[in-house]
């Protein structure tokens, strides 16, 4: 795990969310605790699947 882009991605991410707030934008995420977890759970679900290596080509299931 790369801590340097991890903390990148946290300063990005802080900078962004001050300038929608500096701008008064809505921002691009939940602004709750609930739909922000949801976020969390999907990509803890695509986590569990990549890590179990189970996948199902999609392209492939309809015949292209």
């Amino acid at each position: 795990m790369n801590h340097e882009l991890i903390a990148l991605g946290l300063l990005t991410g802080t900078l962004t969310g001050a300038f929608f707030a500096l701008f008064d934008v809505p921002i691009p995420a939940p602004p709750e605790l609930p739909g922000l977890m949801g976020i969390v759970g999907i990509y803890l679900g695509y986590k569990l699947v990549q890590a179990a290596n189970v996948s199902v080509d999609v392209f492939d299931s309809f015949g292209f």
